[in-house]
């Protein structure tokens, strides 16, 4: 392995045994994304083990969000605090490395205990997606501050509450947070448990259209009534026919209507779109609006649409690919052989690359089948990511990235 005697110390404190005892202790917090207590527990958890760390240590209030309920109505939609770590927030080399404290798995979903499947595997909520992350994150970081090369290096961590259901709520602070810094680091999983890097990334966006037709008797006077019911189903319809090699789009939800001898009148369509461009984003503007004002015509409705892209593409230009090739050779250095690939999800290394910082975003640690009652993590990858991500810190520190 071609380390140098600093970069080995930096690898000497890591604590496989201590990772994976913070890595039960947090599964065992329920955190959904709209379980606020739970999380509240979560970040304070978060913010006793962070505080481990040479800065200040903070819990951020979301931003506010607004969000279209199956009334058409516009109504506020609540997100737990982001954790927010300040490490040497005046050093002239400063990275940006992010996380979520949030899961897919709610306070009643049948989920919520751990198990061990060998003794390699452990399959709990969030230990891949991302708890398991968080603490290869917490782990480096440390093992950086014990080295010579950690004063050179300053840093924030971001821990946000809301980024299962796109990060509303923390957007903004990502985007502040991510200018001007050298490169950033996202502890997602790896995207296969052999390590794969997740690569480039299409987009995503969400969004609601409300329908506002008119109600009628089904079998007295039909004609009179506009069905908004039938006029989304048509836009469903035609925004599907969007679709190609660089747009996906997916209808996912159409609620409203009553009794089924009533014309109903009111109804919300629900779809998410994934551009694998930045061109394909545009293009999907103009023609949605085209056919939304095309629908509404036809069959007499008022239509509202709300939402829109909430995770840029994500390309990977010279920049980040540099950063790619350091983390490859840290690996490489260490016995790790990996590789990368793009990928159809998105996360909060969207937005970072959208504010032009490069960044590797699925440094946590190997495992499976995330978002499922299956979800596992590989329990040596705990330490072996740790140990990569010390390396990386340290030759960023270093200044090895320009």
């Amino acid at each position: 392995m071609g380390l140098e005697q600093d970069e080995q110390q930096a690898l000497a404190p890591i604590d496989g045994a201590a990772m994976l005892a913070r890595v039960e202790g947090w599964c065992a917090i329920n955190s959904g994304t709209r379980n606020l207590p739970g999380l509240a527990r979560q970040a304070q958890a978060l913010a006793d083990a962070f505080a481990a760390l040479p800065g200040a240590v903070t819990l951020v209030d979301p931003a506010p969000v607004r969000m279209i309920d199956a009334a058409g109505r516009e109504v506020a939609q609540a997100h737990g605090q982001h954790l927010l770590v300040r490490v040497r927030p005046d050093a002239a080399r400063r990275v940006l490395l992010t996380g979520h404290m949030d899961t897919v798995y709610p306070a009643d979903h049948p989920f919520q205990f751990a198990r061990w499947l060998d003794a390699d595997t452990l399959n709990a909520p969030g230990a891949a997606d991302m708890k398991g992350g968080l603490a290869v994150m917490l782990e480096a970081l440390l093992a950086l501050e014990a080295t010579p090369a950690a004063p050179r290096l300053g840093y924030d961590v971001l821990i946000n509450a809301d980024e299962e259901t796109g990060s509303l709520a923390s957007a903004a602070l990502i985007a502040q947070l991510a200018s001007g810094r050298v490169a950033a680091l996202t502890y997602e999983p790896a995207t296969a448990p052999d390590g794969t890097l997740a690569h480039a990334r299409g987009g995503s966006g969400n969004y609601s259209v409300v329908a506002t037709g008119r109600s009628a008797h089904a079998g007295r006077n039909p004609q009179d009534g506009r069905n908004a019911v039938l006029a989304l189903a048509d836009l469903a319809l035609q925004l599907k026919w969007l679709a190609g090699p660089e747009l996906s789009v997916n209808p996912a939800k159409i609620e409203g209507g009553s009794a089924n001898n009533v014309v109903p009148d009111h109804a919300v369509l629900r779809f998410n779109i994934r551009p694998q461009t930045t061109g394909a984003a545009e293009r999907f503007a103009v023609d949605f609006a085209r056919i939304v004002a095309g629908v509404a015509a036809e069959h007499e409705v008022q239509l509202h649409p709300h939402g829109g892209i909430t995770r840029p593409p994500k390309p990977v230009d010279a920049r980040a690919q540099r950063l790619f090739d350091l983390v490859q050779r840290a690996g490489a250095d260490l016995g790790q052989h990996f590789g990368w690939r793009p990928s159809g999800g998105v996360c909060d290394g969207n937005n970072i690359a959208a504010a032009g910082v490069p960044v590797v975003d699925t440094m946590g640690v190997r495992g499976g089948a995330i978002h499922s009652p299956d979800e596992y993590m590989i329990v040596p990858s705990l330490a072996e990511r740790a140990g990569l991500s010390a390396l990386v810190l340290h030759r960023l520190a270093s200044g090895e990235l320009p």
